[in-house]
């Protein structure tokens, strides 16, 4: 099966391009199949029949059928693919992101299916590469931010319950009440941002993400906090004081806490209300939107490259509702 030449390359043209059912399931094969040739999800056998009625195939091997859908994050779901790709299309293209509620009305489907659509689809959005940033006289930025409500738009007992908490803390950075910790990676060179959810800001934790994304040798850049002091064993590590300067020659965390900016642009502006249970999916989400500005070269990518990237990472990703809404030890007792 092969799809059309002509790509779509906007949101209007992606919705006409996608209105027939067929050319959903094509485009969806040959990026999840590069090569050309379906593979059997349950015993990884190339031969195969296509039933055009019920637009699936069927294997020579084992006999069974599956659609395209079989062994993707779209598996089990009775909306149409047409409405799947077309909120993959507005999810990895609208710069700050877009809500359940928008979803919901513009495909015509429940703003809780909508928001469980949005959810599977970011999983297929994250980073599963194991190679680390940097390498030798690379040079990475790292900084953390917190992520939470203000004080001051807080309920009355909101405020005081945190306010008891802070009082309460003996240890620990009192800062991280009622936020939550997010620590990210930029390689200049690369233009590429790692970025996840950490419990804390303590030295053993943000270095131990550092060591587990950066290669040795590489240039690190950081703040004056007292959580990188000791990278020097491992990296040449340079240091900028925000009390005197942001700009030091190369030495800066000014790219990094630009991505801040814009995850922080579309966590307040457009989710608005995010829990920390799911913030990593959301994180997950920005990286991704960042990473495929540019391609390797710095030339800038459509909006239906952008989309194809991610289409080529929906195979062998399953995210149920009883995990997204964090029920699922209920299945286990």
């Amino acid at each position: 099966m092969e799809r059309k030449a002509q790509h779509p390359n906007s949101l209007q043209a992606a919705i006409k391009y996608f209105s027939d059912e067929q050319v959903c399931i094509d485009t969806v094969a040959a990026l999840r199949w590069p090569q050309g040739v379906p593979v059997c999800p349950a015993c990884e056998h190339e031969e195969h029949y296509y039933l055009k009625s019920q637009r699936r195939w069927k294997c020579k091997e084992c006999g069974r059928q599956f659609s395209v859908k079989l062994g993707t994050i779209f598996e089990d779901s009775p909306i149409g693919l047409d409405k799947w790709l077309i909120a993959l299309w507005m999810l990895v293209n609208c710069r700050n992101g877009v809500s359940s509620y928008e979803v919901a009305r513009a495909l015509e489907i429940t703003q809780k299916s909508a928001w469980f659509v949005l959810h599977r689809l970011r999983l297929a959005l994250r980073d599963g590469s194991i190679k680390k940033l940097g390498g030798s006289g690379s040079e990475i930025e790292a900084d953390e931010t917190f992520v939470g409500g203000k004080t001051k738009n807080m309920h009355k007992r909101r405020k005081e319950a945190l306010q008891r908490a802070q009082n309460a803390s003996l240890r620990g950075d009192t800062r991280l009440i009622g936020k939550t910790v997010v620590m990210g990676l930029l390689d200049r060179e690369a233009r590429k941002i790692r970025a996840t959810v950490v419990p804390n800001t303590k030295r053993e934790t943000l270095q131990a993400e550092i060591l587990k994304q950066v290669e040795e040798g590489s240039v690190m850049y950081t703040d004056e906090s007292t959580s990188y002091m000791g990278l020097t064993k491992k990296f040449a590590h340079q240091v900028v004081n925000h009390l005197e300067k942001y700009v030091d020659g190369r030495v800066s965390t000014n790219g990094i806490e630009n991505f801040w900016s814009l995850l922080k642009r579309g966590l307040n502006g457009t989710y608005v209300a995010v829990e920390p249970f799911h913030l990593f999916r959301y994180v997950d989400e920005q990286v991704f939107r960042y990473n495929t500005r540019k391609d390797a070269e710095g030339k800038k990518l459509s909006d239906g490259m952008r989309f194809e990237m991610a289409l080529t990472q929906i195979g062998g990703k399953r995210l149920t509702f009883a995990e997204v809404t964090g029920k699922s030890w209920q299945s286990t007792n």
